[in-house]
């Protein structure tokens, strides 16, 4: 039997449809499920090149679009050139509102569905899936192992910011509620997540008793893992896919 294409589908989300692109491998199933959560520029073809290469590892990987309440995919994907820092910083004025609109309590009801669609996808084994997030994507897939802990067995968050704050709904907060090992990669020169941030969250895994690895990586900026922005950094995207591939081999069943 052939393999089933990677494809764009919709799915049933909490609040309506939703696109998602699925990647799935090479060779005979079951595969392990992945969740993919994006960063802030939105499901394009960047996330999908991702999502491709995670599939390569043998997993099916969905990437479901979680701005779907307030547009499509090609609706909020940029119309400016990223890799000019001016007019990415001119288009991330026109999404942070999305990031803020979009609640825990919204986004725990969408990452409840993913989840489900996931399982349910043509090729996915049964058991735990992984999470692997960019930018606000990290606190999703933190979110999604805290709220469905039986369900993810591995997050990776990489550049994500706001991770600690005085609220109390910080993600942190949510730590002893997840099973799951934790990878997180930052970025030293992160203005969403300062030193004394990333020591803090590193105290929070500790105190939680998480599984983790967590590390900051030198000379990366905000968003390194993006090819198609000003902020890619080709070593530090590159460690970010080995390490997250050692992360899914030693904690996702296979078969």
């Amino acid at each position: 039997m052939s393999p089933l294409p990677n494809e764009l589908i919709t799915i049933d989300a909490a609040a309506g449809t939703a696109e998602a692109y699925v990647a799935r491998p090479d060779g005979p199933g079951p595969h392990p499920g992945v969740l993919l959560c994006m960063d802030a520029i939105g499901l394009r073809p960047q996330i999908e090149k991702m999502a491709d290469r995670i599939a390569s590892w043998g997993h099916v990987v969905l990437a479901p679009n979680v701005f779907y309440r307030w547009g499509s995919a090609a609706d909020i994907a940029p119309k400016v050139d990223l890799d000019n820092p001016e007019s990415r910083g001119e288009f991330m004025k026109t999404v942070m509102p999305l990031v803020h609109a979009l609640t825990d309590d919204l986004a725990t009801a969408d990452l409840s569905a993913y989840i489900d669609v996931l399982h349910g996808l043509d090729g996915v084994s049964d058991g735990p899936i992984g999470a692997s997030g960019y930018c606000m994507g990290g606190r999703l897939a933190l979110l999604a192992a805290a709220e469905r802990p039986a369900d993810v067995a591995a997050i990776g968050m990489f550049h994500t910011g706001g991770l600690v704050t005085d609220e109390a709904d910080s993600p942190h907060r949510r730590l002893a509620e997840i099973r799951a090992t934790v990878l997180a990669v930052h970025a030293d020169n992160d203005r969403s997540l300062p030193p004394e941030a990333v020591q803090a969250f590193e105290e929070a895994l500790t105190a939680a008793g998480v599984a983790h690895a967590a590390s900051v990586y030198p000379g990366a900026v905000h968003g390194y893992t993006m090819a198609d922005t000003a902020a890619y950094h080709p070593d530090a995207a590159e460690y970010h896919f080995d390490e997250l591939q050692k992360l899914f081999a030693n904690t996702l069943p296979t078969g």
